[in-house]
């Protein structure tokens, strides 16, 4: 939470770790690819090892604005330091994060943080579906390289997972909890198309690139009650809301893959008294926080394909049953119908066309853009 009257840091971009499966990294450079939602003059890197089975060190780091593909900006690149020292051992579990240093972080353009890894890791902490190519060196320290030599590139941020900046004190945080909807699954790479960056955006052009600090949480596949791909979101609360630099509000969209019940798992079928009362609690204790929470209705899903057996009749009905609740509760601060802004109003219980990627379950990349603007245009965040 933001310290009233007080320079504050203020999270410009961040992402929720996880573990990302398959992924092995050992004695390379990596060059993380970000784009903050606002800008700063003095920044602190965050780097996570949530997930890991072993101390993750890091030998050596930088930021830079990035010149195009793994190339940086030289002008004004920066190291990273940690206690004054340019190593960091990140024990199992833990997040480090960097000393302030002073740089030009521009908002909604691309920086790159770079950092060598020596040792080898093959549980790595980071987030699979970032819908944005960043890069892997050949073996070797490149991490204050201008064009590094790349080995490969990954469509997963690995290890880094937040950008802060020291803000103003009426700078606002807005926390963005939610599943790959959040996330963006299935949009265009590199495209920046998710409702965040479209939030990020429209603030920007309305409040200048100081004001507000979006803080995606989103991760694919992710549930209200019960773990699946990550933690539930009742269980990563604290780490990816509470404990969100300068968090000043939270957008809640999360609990369609409760309904569509991947697993098949019988005694994890939703039904609505159980969600709703999961809900509650999401909102007390960001309330409690002083964070204004802000809830989303959820969005129609029928006939999807992206996993055959997601939608029926009678999770249609445990769906809608929410969505009612959600527009007259008082738990909550505020509201945003996504529902209502993205279903057809001939099908209503399926997106308009125009807004689904074609699984019917996913967003189109127009369809992310309209979420963005819809919490833009809500006033929600005034």
């Amino acid at each position: 939470m933001a310290q009233a009257g007080s320079e504050h840091w203020v999270g410009s971009w961040t992402t929720s770790p996880m573990l990302v499966e398959g992924a092995t990294v050992e004695n390379r450079t990596l060059r993380m690819i970000a784009r903050p939602s606002m800008a700063g003059k003095s920044i602190r890197v965050r780097f996570s090892n949530a997930h890991g089975a072993k101390p993750l060190v890091i030998s050596s780091a930088s930021i830079a604005r990035r010149k195009t593909g793994a190339e940086i900006e030289v002008n004004g690149a920066r190291a990273l330091t940690f206690g004054g020292e340019t190593s960091m051992r990140i024990a199992v579990g833990a997040l480090a994060v960097s000393d302030p240093v002073k740089f030009d972080l521009p908002a909604l353009a691309d920086v790159a943080i770079s950092f060598h890894v020596p040792g080898q890791i093959t549980d790595v902490t980071g987030h699979k579906t970032a819908r944005q190519t960043s890069y892997v060196s050949q073996p070797g320290d490149y991490s204050h390289w201008p064009d590094m030599p790349v080995e490969s590139t990954t469509e997963s941020w690995f290890f880094s997972t937040g950008i802060e900046v020291l803000a103003e004190p009426a700078t606002k945080g807005v926390v963005c909890l939610g599943d790959s909807l959040t996330d963006a699954n299935i949009s265009t790479v590199d495209a920046n198309a998710r409702w965040p960056d479209q939030l990020a955006r429209r603030l920007v052009a309305a409040h200048g690139p100081n004001a507000f600090g979006i803080m995606n949480q989103g991760i694919g596949g992710n549930r209200l009650l019960h773990d699946m791909t990550a933690d539930s979101a009742q269980r990563r609360f604290d780490r990816d809301v509470l404990a969100q630099p300068g968090a000043t509000h939270l957008v809640v969209l999360i609990g369609t893959n409760d309904l569509r019940n991947r697993r098949d798992n019988p005694d994890q079928e939703a039904t609505s008294a159980p969600m709703i009362a999961g809900y509650k609690q999401l909102a007390r204790r960001a309330k409690a926080a002083g964070i204004k929470a802000i809830a989303c209705t959820l969005t129609p899903y029928e006939k999807e394909n992206f996993y055959e057996f997601g939608w029926n009749p009678e999770r249609e009905k445990v769906r809608q049953e929410i969505n009612a609740w959600l527009r007259k509760q008082k738990d909550f601060d505020a509201l945003v119908d996504m529902d209502k802004a993205l279903r057809d109003p001939a099908a209503p219980t399926k997106l308009l066309p125009e807004y689904d990627c074609g699984d019917h379950l996913h967003p189109s990349d127009t369809g992310y853009l309209k979420m963005g603007d819809v919490v833009f245009e809500s006033g929600v965040l005034d």
